[in-house]
């Protein structure tokens, strides 16, 4: 019987260990892959309870889990992996300053509840929107503003955990663990261990030595190798009434390092840095653009000191200080002062992704890997340090981005290493071996934040004497006698070059694809799937678009992150085309709305949409093509049809519901007989202006003729001279089916109608109009004209802003005083952008706009109408868009500009939303 059968029936949870699901968690954000026994997802502490007795009957090791987004390797093994996230994420209790939570809550999650009552959960790692509290404690995790509030073990006060023996002490009085860890401490010489205070490698000796012995603090940053947590009560922190940020440009890193100094004698919160490369990055990124449209000239180097005060002055009176202070004292050549929360946003949020723009660099299998990335030594040895780190490096060949934690002397550096080539692999030991070494030498330590792992746990017995790490040994063995919990990290661990995950990885078989994964992603699909570094961005919940299905579900397998696993895993088998066809992994891939919020939210830049729609390609090639899909593809056509015969084809539109699989619930768009087509054929035709060709595309054409009519007005208006395409289809519709080759066939049919002249194309609909820019270039790699026309698509609120700003359209004040919600479309966010929809909206005079941060919507296409989809469709609009809009006040303007974003705000919120173009044309007087 398999493991999952056997444990499954025990809990109230599920356990899993199909082979895609052994594989999703094979791997974490580290260099390393272990494929586990099996998964299990337990609801309470009970059922941890009982996996734990059960697996010490069958001496199964034991892992647990959050996030997977561990750097050196502790949440892999062979083992039964227990992921805490789905189920076990719930806040208890927030009484006073200190809160009882499940190991899976999230980061943030605490923060937001904690918000309300002005507190704040201190330790701030940089993945707070996916960090869960059970690995931070798992870790000892710091985060940036560890100058001020120390590490995890500073703010933990009580844990509830389940050791090896199924067994549930009370670690605050329990004799029997008390008197054992204390005759293992008795008579130890602790003199010997890194006195440095940022500290999270081996077993903290030191600090259960202080209360003889405080067990609590043991278990932070043991990695889940002593005992599995199931409950924490946390310390929290008042929440600081003001913030401001200065950022100082800096010639080199050398030199911002030596700034640190400076910003440290004003009590900063935080200093970080990040170097040129992770900056370059930054600013090739829709998503991360706006810090390089602030900065001052090029800087080799940031540095972003942050300050907490009682007051918005106090604050800005300190980064003025630091200012003149760095003047004076030669430091950098300009600060730029970031004081408001919008100002602050665009700093932070490149400041966070810096590990993932430094992975966004890796090329095939070179990657900036995690191996001596969490070295701390004193800030006042950080320069002397880094020198000589950055001339060890350069010995060995290797170059590496530079960011981190200046004002604790933590900096994160990667080498970028291909783990393929084994005489690399012998060379990423060397490396590790001597800065272990010169992390000692100057007085730090080689585990400041990230643990140990697989990565350093080998070396651990080198850097703390035979005596304190027999003493780890001797505390495992008091905890875990049989080895099962987390077994061969912090002690007795294999070497670090054992378990690699690129190393054991066959060679991929040659797959031929309809859309080309050319470019960043030479390997094809496999590479544009490897391509993930499992980071683990798109398991956030509160922020941004991707990933709308992980969001609902909480599914490891649904993010974004877990369907580019799958697919490594079918495309490395030694059939990929034949795997392509498995239906568990269309079940894993299924969920994808296809928003494309991963193309730029992703650091890494993973673009699921066009991998799932090749799968879909694939898949069909040999299971057929279903009727559903092939009417979907062919929409155009039908709305075409459904506009001719309309009403009468709306009346029989509704008993097809069922047959074609789509949901009763979910009200069908209505066909409108007096389509922008026929409009516009009957008007007199303007002569002279500028050419402008407006895509009429299936959606408004047919369904929202006043959206088109309300935009050729304007464009006529301010100078325009309008040339509808109205000859077909570009291609949305079958991409999204997975029906590449007519796509393609209408992509160069497209091309061919739009290439003939220099035009700008403007769109209403995002969907249809960013075709052009994104997936043309796919479907017709190497074809000169894509390009061209391309670069000439537009969103039409571009050219309606610009013809506000030259004074061919002349706003009026009907909407002055009245507040607009702008929800942009997910390609549109993905692709461009929101910036010139909101400009548009902003020269409405006397008009309030503000964009809601609701993320997708829900209903993708033809995704929402589907019957198996509805209800998650619903419960993604569900979870930000439609509370935002019930928020707002009934008088509250709506503005959406995508079709489908509309009906979901129609049916799930009752109001309806306007394209901007209509709320334009409502202000601006027309002959």
């Amino acid at each position: 019987m398999s493991l999952a059968r056997t444990l499954s029936p025990l809990i109230e949870g599920d356990v899993r260990d199909d082979p895609y699901t052994r594989h999703l968690y094979a791997s974490d954000a580290s260099m390393y892959a272990i494929e586990p026994l099996a998964v299990a997802f337990p609801r309470h502490a009970g059922d941890v309870q009982a996996l734990v007795a059960a697996c010490g009957e069958l001496e199964v090791p034991v892992l647990p889990r959050g996030a997977g987004t561990s750097l050196a390797g502790q949440t892999v093994g062979s083992a039964l992996i227990v992921d805490f996230s789905r189920h076990m994420n719930r806040i208890l209790e927030i009484d006073g300053t200190t809160a009882r939570v499940q190991p899976g809550v999230v980061q943030d999650q605490l923060n937001r509840a904690a918000r309300r009552h002005g507190l704040m959960f201190g330790p701030d790692t940089s993945t707070s929107n996916r960090a869960t509290i059970g690995g931070m404690i798992g870790n000892n995790s710091a985060g940036s503003h560890s100058v001020l509030y120390g590490s995890t073990v500073d703010h933990v006060e009580a844990l509830r955990v389940v050791l090896a023996d199924a067994t549930t002490p009370d670690l605050a009085s329990d004799a029997r663990l008390s008197a054992s860890v204390s005759e293992v401490l008795r008579g130890l010489d602790l003199t010997g261990f890194p006195r440095f205070w940022r500290h999270s490698g081996g077993y903290r000796l030191d600090l259960a030595a202080r209360d003889l012995p405080d067990l609590t603090k043991l278990m932070v940053g043991s990695e889940g190798t002593l005992a599995v947590v199931t409950e924490a009560t946390v310390r929290l922190v008042d929440r600081p009434r003001a913030k401001a940020i200065a950022v100082g440009h800096f010639a080199s890193t050398p030199s911002a390092i030596a700034a640190t100094a400076d910003a440290l004698s004003f009590d900063a919160a935080s200093v970080e840095l990040i170097d040129k490369a992770i900056l370059d990055l930054s600013r090739q990124r829709v998503d991360y653009a706006r810090l390089g449209d602030i900065l001052s000239g090029d800087p080799e180097a940031l540095l972003f000191v942050e300050f907490f005060g009682d007051s918005p002055s106090e604050v800005a009176d300190r980064v003025d200080k630091l200012a003149a202070t760095w003047k004076s004292n030669g430091h950098g050549y300009h600060t730029l002062r970031a004081v408001t929360a919008e100002q602050q946003a665009a700093v932070l949020k490149v400041r966070k992704a810096g590990l993932g723009l430094l992975m966004a660099s890796s090329v095939g299998s070179r990657r900036p890997l995690a191996f001596v990335e969490d070295t701390a030594v004193p800030p006042e040895r950080l320069l002397p340090y880094v020198e000589e780190f950055a001339e060890i490096l350069s010995r060995h060949g290797l170059s590496a981005g530079f960011y981190g934690h200046c004002s604790v002397g933590c900096l994160h550096i990667r080498p970028f290493v291909d783990l393929r080539v084994p005489e690399e692999i012998g060379t990423m030991r060397a490396v590790a071996e001597e800065i272990a070494e010169l992390a000692a030498r100057h007085g730090g330590v080689n585990s400041s934040e990230h643990g140990d792992g697989l990565a350093r746990s080998e070396f651990n017995r080198r850097l703390f004497g035979d005596p304190v790490y027999e003493a780890m040994r001797q505390v495992k063995q008091i905890f875990d006698p049989r080895g099962l919990l987390n077994p061969g990290k912090i002690v007795d661990a294999p070497p670090m070059t054992e378990h690699l995950r690129d190393p054991a990885m066959p060679e991929p078989r040659p797959l031929r694809t309809t859309l080309s994964f050319g470019g960043t992603f030479a390997g094809g699909m496999h590479s544009a799937a490897d391509r993930c570094m499992n980071v683990g961005v798109c398991r956030k919940d509160d922020t941004g678009v991707m990933c709308p299905s992980y969001m609902a579900t909480r599914e490891e397998e649904h993010s974004t992150r877990g369907r580019a696993n799958a697919l490594v895993k079918a495309l490395s088998s030694d059939d990929p085309r034949q795997a392509l066809g498995d239906e568990r992994l269309h079940g894993i891939l299924d969920l994808c709305l296809e928003c494309k919020a991963c193309q730029s939210e992703c650091p890494l830049g993973v673009d699921m949409a066009a991998m799932k729609s090749e799968f879909l390609h694939q898949y069909q090639e040999i299971h057929g093509v279903p009727l559903r899909s092939r009417l979907f593809a062919a929409i155009r056509t039908l709305n075409r049809l459904g506009s001719a015969t309309a009403p009468l084809s709306n009346w029989l539109a509704a008993p097809l519901r069922g047959p074609l699989g789509l949901s009763r619930r979910r009200p069908l768009p209505l066909f409108r007989r007096d389509n922008l087509l026929r409009w516009f054929g009957r008007r007199p035709v303007k002569a002279g202006g500028r050419e402008v060709i407006l895509l009429a595309d299936s959606f408004t054409t047919y369904s929202e003729p006043g959206i088109g009519r309300a935009a050729v007005e304007l464009l006529e208006q301010a100078g325009y001279r309008v040339r509808l395409e109205s000859q077909g289809c570009c291609g949305r519709s079958s991409i999204s089916k997975g029906l590449l080759e007519q796509a393609r066939a209408m992509a160069d049919a497209m091309v061919g109608r739009l290439a003939g002249s220099d035009a700008p194309i403007a769109g209403l609909e995002p969907s249809c109009l960013l075709t052009l820019k994104d997936e043309y270039a796919a479907l017709l790699p190497g074809d000169p004209r894509v390009a061209a026309v391309a670069a000439r698509a537009r969103l039409i609120p571009e050219l309606l802003t610009e013809a506000i700003d030259d004074g061919s359209l002349r706003p009026g004040d009907a909407l002055s005083g009245r507040k607009i919600l702008l929800h942009g479309h997910c390609h549109e966010k993905a692709v461009v952008g929101t910036a010139a929809t909101r400009e548009l909206l902003s020269r409405i005079p006397g008009a309030e706009v503000e964009e809601i941060d609701a993320g997708c919507c829900g209903m993708a296409g033809s995704f929402g109408f589907e019957s198996e989809h509805y209800d998650l469709s619903m419960k993604i609009g569900g979870l930000r868009l439609f509370p935002a809009i019930a928020a707002s006040s009934p008088d509250t303007l709506l503005a959406a500009t995508g079709v489908s974003c509309r009906q979901q705000i129609a049916h799930g919120a009752g109001r309806a939303a306007r394209h901007p173009v209509e709320l334009l044309h409502q202000v601006v007087d027309l002959p």
